[in-house]
């Protein structure tokens, strides 16, 4: 089983994440922002993985703290449910429309981690959850992860953006983890 569990505890935070690559979409997501929440209750099902994350944090200050962690800590999760690589269809790609919006999402998981990422947003909140920290959650979990991600995305209304992103995401990761052989894909030989 491709399978990740992690628990981590900072003065800010505490969260303990589970992770199966090889699920149907189960997800038990608590991390007291609402948004985000729908985010990865969404992330877990396009991409069929089953995903349980349990997150307090210091809400009181703000949310940064409690994303940026949960970033991390998924981040971690996939490495390790990933191992070797072995196997894996390396990298997978989505386009994903929601009503106006468009994303888009190409990504490697080849053991590099950076991210492109395109999009503006016009509100500073969808719910709780701040408009800024969609690119640093993608780039703390790309960075932890290793994994190459560009993406991009246009529309109008930002809930419609954001959810479209996660979407896309889920679907490349779906095809980039998806077991073709046996082999690393790498002239290497490892990732």
């Amino acid at each position: 089983m491709r399978t990740g569990k992690i628990s981590r505890k900072t003065k800010e935070t505490d969260i303990q994440l589970e992770l199966n690559l090889d699920g149907s979409g189960i997800a038990d997501i608590n991390t007291g922002i609402g948004f985000f929440d729908h985010m990865l209750t969404s992330f877990a099902r396009h991409a069929e993985f089953d995903l349980k994350v349990h997150a307090d944090g210091d809400l009181y200050v703000d949310e940064h703290h409690l994303v940026e962690d949960t970033g991390i800590v998924l981040g971690k999760v996939l490495a390790e449910a990933l191992g070797d690589m072995a196997g894996i269809a390396r990298f997978g790609e989505a386009r994903i429309p929601m009503d106006e919006a468009l994303a888009e999402v190409a990504l490697d998981v080849g053991g590099r981690s950076y991210l492109v990422l395109k999009a503006e947003f016009t509100a500073p909140q969808v719910g709780q959850f701040s408009t800024q920290l969609v690119k640093h959650f993608f780039e703390t979990l790309a960075s932890n992860a290793k994994i190459t991600i560009h993406a991009s995305v246009y529309g109008d209304n930002d809930h419609h953006k954001i959810e479209a992103l996660f979407k896309a995401f889920a679907y490349a990761m779906k095809r980039a983890v998806k077991i073709e052989g046996k082999e690393v894909k790498s002239t290497k030989g490892l990732l």
